[in-house]
Formats: C-alpha cells, structure tokens, sequence
C-alpha cells in the first residue's frame, strides 16, 4: 500500500494536485488505516495516471470524469468535440499574436491602419512624439465613434500633408508642444489655421466634416480633450475666435 506521496511519484504529479483531485472528486479518497493515515492501492495509481494523461492532453477537468468511465464510443466523442474546442482556442490565440505583433509602438493600440500609416507620415515630416501621441489618442475617440468614417477622414488627412502650409502648420505646433509659446507664435499658428479652414470652405470641406462627423456632443467631448491636452490650447481657441471662426475639432465660420 502507498502513501500519497508515493502515489505522487508513481503517477508523475504533485501531493497537491491528489488532493486537488480528491476535492473535485476525480480521485476517490481511501478512509485512513489504523495509524490514522491514507493509503493507496495500485488501482489508485493507474487512475492517477489516467487523470494526469487526459489533463495533459488538454482535457478540461470538468469533463476527465466524463471520459474516465466512457466506453469506446462515447470516449471517441467527447475527445473529437475537445479537438474541436482546442482547435477554436488555437485559432483564438494566433488571431490574438496577429494583433500583439501589430500593435508595435503601440500606435496601433485601438486605431485602424489607416491612422497608423498617417502618424508615420507625420513622424516623416519630423513631428515629435509628444504631439504624435495627442493625435493618436484624438484618433482612438473618432475611430470608436466613426470607424467607417476613417479610411476618408484619413485619406483627406495625408492630402493635406501635401500642403506646405499643413506642414508648417504641424512645425508651429510642435515648437508650443515642446518649449511652450509666446503669444506671437501663437498667433501666427491661429492665423495659419484661419487660412487653411477659409480654403476648405471655399472647397466645401467643412461641410463634409458635418455629414462625417455630425455628433455635436461628441465633438465637444473632442474638444474638451484637446483643451485638457495642452494649455496653450484654450488661448489659440480665444485666437481663432477673434479671427472669426469657432470650434476646434470642427470649425466653422462665425456667422456675421
């Protein structure tokens, strides 16, 4: 007769794992000898090995007593719809290592890969990480609110980087980001943004942006955010105003 650890040791499994087994009831538990200790036979042992081979190979324990007392039939059954469950938890974690591998920097966290091909273009024209992060997060909102908006807001988006004057936009930007700014540099950044939201009117890109994106809260929440991310934000709003235009995540012209 065995004690459990020997059992353990013959069955290739821990003391704790018996007993784990005893409390789920896979294992029956001996009533203790005379000296007051358990003891094992070598049926015992062979059903051990039993549960630790069905474990093993991926057999939930839920269902190891299902297969321990199955005849052939049944136990052919049960193992093809485990095959199953396995080969779906497989397909499961590839599509999760896909997506890990995605990720990279972490721009990709949460954003499509049209927003990611679109922070690299920026990084391209040397816009410094902390304004690169800004705009991911603003991105991680619309993309969540919108996503079939994105593959158009982002095609217009690289459209404009052609633009010397969105380039030089993105440059003044990164300067405040950086080092802070003095209100001259913060006015010639609202008076660039000025110009460039009276040349999407005059092409009537602004009232697209309406039609894509026509959650009035929401944008609020867009703009909030954007206040909360830099302080040199709200001033730049109270410089765009006088120039005549409100908003920030959408603008438009002040009405006369």
């Amino acid at each position: 007769m065995l004690t459990i650890g020997r059992l353990a040791s013959y069955a290739g499994v821990t003391i704790r794992a018996v007993r784990h087994y005893h409390q789920i009831g896979l294992l029956p538990e001996p009533e203790r000898d005379a000296s007051g200790y358990r003891t094992y036979d070598a049926a015992s042992v062979v059903r051990l090995i039993r549960i630790r081979t069905l474990a093993e190979a991926g057999v939930p324990l839920a269902r190891v007593r299902e297969l321990l007392d199955a005849d052939a039939e049944t136990f052919a059954a049960a193992t093809t719809e485990i095959d199953r469950q396995l080969r779906t938890q497989i397909r499961a974690l590839q599509e999760h290592r896909r997506r890990i591998a995605r990720l990279g920097c972490g721009d990709s966290l949460a954003v499509p890969a049209e927003v990611v091909d679109y922070l690299d273009r920026l990084r391209a024209i040397g816009v410094p990480a902390v304004v690169i992060e800004g705009e991911r997060d603003g991105w991680i909102l619309v993309a969540a609110r919108w996503p079939e908006a994105i593959p158009t807001l982002m095609a217009d988006k690289v459209a404009q980087l052609g633009n010397p004057t969105t380039v030089r936009l993105y440059q003044l930007i990164a300067r405040i980001a950086e080092s802070g700014a003095d209100d001259e540099l913060l006015r010639e950044t609202a008076d660039l943004i000025c110009e460039l939201n009276e040349a999407a009117a005059a092409h009537g890109e602004l009232e697209q942006q309406d039609e894509i994106m026509p959650d009035p809260a929401f944008i609020g929440l867009m703009d909030s955010f954007a206040s909360a991310a830099h302080p040199a934000v709200a001033r730049m709003r109270e410089l765009i105003a006088e120039r005549g235009w409100t908003g920030w995540t959408r603008m438009a012209k002040r009405e006369p």
